[in-house]
């Protein structure tokens, strides 16, 4: 397939999903180049792409996406846009919501107006999350999130998201900017910020020592494969339709207590391992997605998210990448956030 875009703007490409992304690309699309913008916070790491960085399709540029005039010098070049750059762990927006609504915030809006000012864009595609819609019931297996259900987000990091889509789908609206909405469930795979889940689960089983399950155990995630992730978003870049929503599943639904006792499992631990963690404040029960509109439009559908196979070709990677996990984890404040604050999705 020929991409419509021969520039492609990532912002956020040094993190879990936006490194995987431009690595998918640029297999799949050798004829398109990339530039990356990331500010390199505490979840950017250049080792993630460290495989491509000689790659002359590929250039970094160390800048935050709140910086007007950085973010205007590289749009020049760039005809399309795909917008990752967020801060994303829930456990820190409750503790600070802050460096939230800055970055996601009012750094969407800050690259919104480059992108207009710019005239040069034909695609932008704001990458969301379906935690904006709020929480379904665990009595009601059917229910799942539409692109119509209303927004109701319930956590500092999930307002912060809704507002940016909202913004994103307004230019469309007031400036028919080709803007496209992506909302994705919970991703899993290699090179993912050990604060989330599965990754501080499987790497402090590697080191024996002990997984926190939050509360009950029975919050519901759907749980969608790192790569078909990027296949979708692709899919939305070159033939979404500008000024609409489209939701991104895994047909994966598991309770973090059976993502628990699997990931135990495959590890070959008993569950003597698990310590139960006092709940997160306002934690939503169950995300469900329903993804019909990507795949009858587009005719994508998750084909690497099914468990076990997926989850323990995941837990395998971080085996056998000790040296790309480790350093993250040996820092002592990330260390009190990984082994105290999270304890059961991303």
């Amino acid at each position: 397939m020929t991409s419509p875009s021969q520039h492609l703007l990532v912002t956020g490409g040094a993190g879990f999903i936006g490194s995987n992304f431009i690595r998918f690309v640029m297999e799949q699309r050798p004829g398109l180049q990339i530039t990356n913008l990331d500010a390199l916070t505490y979840a950017g790491n250049p080792a993630n792409l460290a495989d491509i960085e000689s790659d002359e399709r590929y250039q970094f540029v160390h800048a935050d996406v709140r910086d007007r005039d950085a973010v205007s010098d590289v749009l020049r070049n760039c005809d399309a846009v795909v917008h990752f750059a967020a801060e994303s762990h829930v456990d820190r927006s409750i503790h600070d919501s802050g460096p939230f609504l800055s970055t996601n915030v009012i750094g969407t809006q800050v690259l919104l107006d480059a992108c207009r000012d710019a005239g040069n864009i034909n695609r932008f595609v704001q990458v969301g999350t379906d935690e904006v819609y709020g929480s379904l019931p665990l009595d009601c297996p059917d229910l799942a999130f539409t692109e119509s259900t209303p927004v109701q987000p319930n956590s500092p990091y999930a307002s912060s998201k809704a507002a940016a889509d909202l913004l994103a789908l307004s230019y469309h609206h007031t400036f028919d900017m080709p803007v496209m909405v992506t909302r994705c469930s919970n991703n899993f795979g290699p090179y993912q910020y050990p604060e989330k889940v599965i990754p501080l689960f499987v790497t402090n089983l590697l080191d024996g020592r002990k997984v926190p399950l939050y509360g009950d155990g029975l919050n519901v995630r759907d749980w969608l494969h790192v790569t078909d992730h990027c296949e979708a978003v692709l899919a939305v870049l070159e033939s979404g339709r500008p000024g609409q929503v489209y939701n991104i599943g895994g047909n994966n639904e598991q309770s973090n207590r059976e993502l628990t006792h699997m990931i135990l499992e495959l590890m070959g631990c008993g569950r003597d391992m698990i310590e139960q963690v006092a709940d997160r404040p306002g934690h939503d029960r169950r995300y469900a997605i329903d993804a019909r509109r990507i795949r009858d439009e587009l005719g994508w559908s998750p084909s690497r998210s099914q468990w076990p196979d997926a989850l323990e070709e995941t837990i395998q990677w971080y085996r056998e990448n000790e040296d790309w996990w480790r350093p993250l984890k040996a820092n002592a404040f990330n260390a009190t956030m990984l082994t105290s604050k999270s304890g059961g999705d991303s």
